[in-house]
């Protein structure tokens, strides 16, 4: 039986969920994971926390509980977080690397993960323990068991960069600084994947590029070669790869080696976005990552005024669209408080996707990334009862996802369960 389904089971055991209890949730409107359904009102029965059944309030039967809401949607997918992590305007990312225990960085995520659940993020995609050795695989395994409440987790574990480009750094020579990722080069490339994968990770985060050039600009890590063996062993061993790339370089030569996902991509040209297109390998903008940064320098949020760096996203999210290249939603909380990824989706809208793919990009394409889409990510007989309850309708105002009514795991109300 796979993991996620092991999770299912065992959040439910967590919550105090016996045989066959039930929940009814009557829907004026229903967002299924790929269409917003009007014709309402819609009902949906879940079962020891399985869909069940679908229809009207009438066809669909009773259950133990019941409860009634404007809009009702899957449960929303983070591919972007960081739970180890917390906003840079409260600690600097070199600080929390150098200074925090892993003790205490693993109690704050604890706190991370019950935030974003309630916020309606039933499942992340999280890119990287930044220096936290296997932590997040051990939190994905606590969750699992039970010990903690929280969306489930796909975890990258220290993922990997190249020899001297990453950080911290800039300290005395004979300092053993550790950082906030794995270096690997040439012939240790197979053997170093091989070892993240053997202890517990979902799948492989590459740096592919990194600020490591002439004056600190963003400049390619690994070659084109390099990138086409990590994606190799990783394939060998069932799972994908996945990229943070900002430069055009770095986007293309990963984009070629075969990854999944491109994180960041602020640098992508149009013809890089639509070599992402016609190889199907999905961007992750993480815009909110920017803006907060933005935020934390001084900017106030007008955009008449916008810095580089947002101008950079805006102009990068406008060539994405005209290549028509395949979202996701990843948010880079962690960067940010856990608990406001929606605030990515609202971005999202704001420089130009629809709220309907917008909606779609955080639910079934995310499902579908991450190897999921048979179990969340739609509402769907047989998909886990992972759902999110609104007052109105997101597609006309996608700020209402700052704000869900409720918020349903495996058929238990979020708020029902211990704490």
């Amino acid at each position: 039986m796979r993991r996620f389904i092991i999770t299912v089971l065992l959040s439910l055991c967590f919550a105090g969920a016996a045989s066959g209890d039930s929940l009814k949730i009557i829907a004026e409107r229903m967002f299924d994971g790929e269409a917003m359904l009007t014709d309402g009102p819609y009902a949906v029965l879940i079962t020891d926390g399985i869909i069940t059944d679908i229809g009207t309030p009438s066809t669909v039967a009773d259950a133990d509980r019941t409860v009634t809401t404007s809009t009702l949607m899957p449960g929303m997918i983070d591919a972007h977080t960081h739970v180890l992590l917390h906003p840079y305007d409260e600690t600097p990312w070199t600080e929390q690397v150098l200074n925090e225990s892993w003790a205490e960085r693993t109690l704050r995520a604890r706190n991370h993960m019950a935030a974003t659940l309630r916020a309606g993020f039933t499942t992340i995609r999280d890119l990287g323990s930044e220096g936290a050795g296997y932590q997040d695989v051990g939190i994905r395994d606590a969750l699992a068991k039970g010990v903690l409440i929280g969306p489930r987790m796909q975890v990258a574990g220290r993922a990997l960069v190249a020899t001297g480009s990453y950080a911290p750094r800039g300290y005395i020579e004979q300092a053993d600084i550790p950082l906030g990722a794995e270096p690997a080069d040439g012939d240790d490339l197979i053997r170093i994947t091989r070892d993240q994968i053997g202890h517990g990770i979902d799948f492989v985060k590459v740096y592919a590029d990194y600020r490591w050039g002439p004056g600190g600009v963003a400049r390619p890590t690994f070659l084109q070669a390099e990138l086409e063996t990590i994606v190799a062993v990783a394939r060998s061993s069932g799972r994908v790869t996945v990229a943070h790339a900002a430069t055009d370089e770095g986007m293309r030569r990963a984009t070629m080696a075969g990854v999944v996902s491109i994180e960041h991509g602020d640098g992508g040209s149009l013809e890089t976005f639509q070599l992402m297109r016609d190889k199907g390998v999905l961007w992750c903008p993480t815009l909110m990552a920017g803006e907060a940064i933005a935020r934390y320098q001084g900017w106030t949020g007008d955009y008449n005024q916008a810095p580089a760096r947002v101008r950079a996203q805006q102009a990068a999210f406008t060539r994405a669209l005209e290549a028509g290249v395949g979202f996701c939603m990843g948010s880079d909380a962690g960067v940010f408080d856990h608990g406001d990824n929606a605030e990515e989706m609202i971005l999202m809208v704001r420089y130009g996707l629809s709220p309907l793919e917008t909606l779609r990009a955080a639910t079934s394409v995310n499902a579908r990334l991450m190897g999921l889409a048979s179990e969340v990510g739609r509402i769907a007989v047989g998909l886990v009862g992972d759902l999110v309850l609104l007052t109105g309708d997101p597609t006309s105002d996608i700020t209402l996802l700052r704000a869900p009514e409720a918020v349903v795991q495996a058929g238990m109300l979020v708020d029902d369960r211990a704490p």
